[in-house]
């Protein structure tokens, strides 16, 4: 499945003792995994932080085939990081690739223009310690410079999912990869991310199909990620990305009813654009392969998706425009 990719040397041994001699003892509950396509100097940014981090987790790197010298740089520059070189893009598919790497029972992911905040990624994982149905914990964000919450922090932390008592916080339907910490082998066995969905929005499938095996999702106030959105990016091909896997995974798993009702209102509120069209062209022209692979969920699952839709609808941050 991974033929594709081409995993550089281990860093040796003693890049790992400069970076953290004369500090305390690692925490050795946690790794982090960062994707990134030419995204050199954010990328370097972060890793300097995540350097400092009192936990001084292990770092592995996805490249995602970046034509900036990304890889040779972080080579040079950051000797202790575990670097993953693709001979093409993956998108989140990258995180599955390190995740078969993570010897840690749990794994933070992190975008190469975001941290996490000295002290989370301990504190996450004692919550993960602490409640073995719990697979992942979703930190407050705080948007770089001037770090204002995220519009969407409002939305976490007001979730109308309901929960049992034992949550450590709000319990989720989804989440937000690069400010998660997950348990590692729910992550496994619910398979990853999705290679067909690629990246834009890919959490949510990954999510339902957590709790279809069980397994909760849970937002965290003590825990904090930063993000400094960078200027690298397509909106309009990751908004259209994000508009067909949004889509497909109404066609994947949920009932009939709500699979159609979403599509309706998607089809009334998009803009009216090429992306758009787009969008929706590249989402029917993977019917086929829908079709083989939808699952509908139980129902107690469907009642908590059904519970997110009106948030979704009324969601600011969560609109198809660029």
């Amino acid at each position: 499945m991974w033929k594709d990719s081409t995993v550089a040397p281990e860093p040796a041994e003693t890049a790992e003792h400069v970076r953290t001699e004369g500090t305390r003892d690692a925490d050795t509950r946690v790794s982090v995994v960062v994707i990134t396509h030419n995204r050199r100097e954010e990328l370097l940014r972060t890793l300097g932080r995540l350097a400092e981090l009192p936990e001084r987790p292990p770092v592995l790197v996805v490249d995602n085939a970046s034509a900036d010298g990304t890889a040779e740089t972080v080579a040079r520059v950051h000797p202790w990081v575990r670097l993953l070189r693709a001979e093409r893009n993956l998108g989140a598919v990258g995180r599955n690739v390190a995740v078969e790497r993570v010897t840690t029972p749990y794994v933070a992911f992190c975008d190469d223009d975001s941290w996490w905040e000295p002290g989370s990624l301990g504190r996450a994982a004692d919550l993960l310690d602490a409640h073995p149905r719990l697979a992942a914990v979703t930190a407050r964000i705080v948007v770089e410079p001037g770090g204002a919450e995220d519009p969407i922090v409002a939305e976490l932390r007001d979730s109308p999912v309901p929960g049992p008592e034992w949550l450590p916080g709000p319990a989720l339907g989804s989440f937000l990869a690069a400010a998660t910490v997950l348990r590692a082998g729910a992550f496994r066995e619910a398979g990853g991310f999705s290679p067909r969905l690629w990246l834009g929005g890919e959490e949510e499938l990954l999510a339902t199909d957590l709790m279809v095996r069980g397994w909760w999702l849970a937002y965290a106030e003590e825990l904090t990620v930063h993000h400094a959105p960078s200027a690298v990016r397509d909106a309009t091909a990751r908004r259209e990305d994000g508009l067909r896997n949004t889509l497909w995974f109404g066609w994947l798993r949920r009932p009939l009813p709500a699979a159609l009702r979403r599509t309706w209102r998607l089809a009334r509120t998009v803009p009216r654009d090429a992306a758009s069209a787009r969008a929706f062209g590249r989402a029917l022209a993977g019917l086929p392969w829908v079709l083989r692979e939808r699952r509908v969920v139980p129902g107690e699952v469907e009642e908590r998706l059904r519970l997110l839709e009106e948030e979704q609808r009324r969601s600011a941050a969560r609109r198809y425009v660029d």
